[in-house]
C-alpha cells in the first residue's frame, strides 16, 4: 500500500511539474530555435512510430509506373512542393531555409509509397507539411507519390522537362519561365 501512495505521490509531483514548466513559456518554441535533444528524439520517435502504424493498411496501385499517372504527379510537385521539398539541382529556397525541422529534399531520397501516401492526404503536426487530402482527391495524391518514386533519378534537365510536359491543372499557372506555379490556395478538382 506504501508504494501505491508514493507512486501516485510521484505522478502528482511530476504531473504538476509539467504544469508549471508549460505555463511558465520558458521552452521557446520558435522554428529559428531548434528543439532540445530529448524532445528532437522523442518527437522522431512518435513520428515514425505513428507513420508505420497509420499507414500499415493503405494498398499501394500497381499502377504507379504508369507514365500519365507520373505526369500529372510531376505537375502537382511543382506547383505545391518545390519551396520546401526542392528540385533536383537546388540547394535551398527562401521559404525552407525559414522551416524547422527541415523538410526532406526529396529529389535526394527514396520515399515508401504508403507512408508518402499518408504524409500527403493527413501532413504532419509539427512541422510545415499541410493536409493535402482537404483539397485533393486521392487520385491526384497517388499520381504525386508515382512522381516521387521516379524524382531521386532525375537531372535537373529531366526535372524540368518532365513539368513542362505536366497536363494542365485548373489550380496551376505557367510562368514567364515555363515554370507551374499555384494560383491561389483554393483548390477545386473533380469529384471534390
Amino acid at each position: 500500500m506504501r508504494y501505491i501512495k508514493i507512486t501516485i505521490a510521484l505522478i502528482l509531483v511530476f504531473t504538476l511539474g509539467v504544469g508549471i514548466f508549460i505555463g511558465s513559456g520558458l521552452y521557446n518554441i520558435g522554428a529559428d530555435s531548434p528543439h532540445w535533444k530529448i524532445t528532437y528524439v522523442v518527437i522522431q520517435a512518435m513520428r515514425e512510430r505513428s507513420l508505420d502504424y497509420h499507414s500499415s493498411g493503405i494498398t499501394v496501385p500497381s499502377n504507379l509506373n504508369d507514365s500519365q499517372l507520373i505526369l500529372k504527379g510531376a505537375g502537382q510537385y511543382a506547383a505545391m512542393c518545390t519551396n520546401c521539398h526542392l528540385v533536383p539541382g537546388k540547394k535551398n529556397s527562401e521559404l525552407r531555409s525559414g522551416l524547422y525541422p527541415l523538410p526532406p529534399k526529396l529529389s535526394e531520397v527514396r520515399v515508401n509509397p504508403r507512408e508518402a501516401f499518408w504524409v500527403i492526404k493527413h501532413g504532419l503536426k509539427l512541422s510545415a507539411m499541410p493536409a493535402w487530402g482537404m483539397s485533393h482527391d486521392d487520385a491526384t495524391i497517388w499520381s504525386m507519390v508515382a512522381f516521387l518514386q521516379k524524382l531521386p533519378d532525375m537531372t535537373p534537365e529531366q526535372y524540368k522537362e518532365i513539368v513542362a510536359k505536366a497536363p494542365p491543372d485548373e489550380d496551376m499557372d505557367t510562368t514567364d519561365a515555363g515554370v507551374l506555379m499555384p494560383m491561389s490556395h483554393s483548390h477545386t478538382h473533380a469529384g471534390d
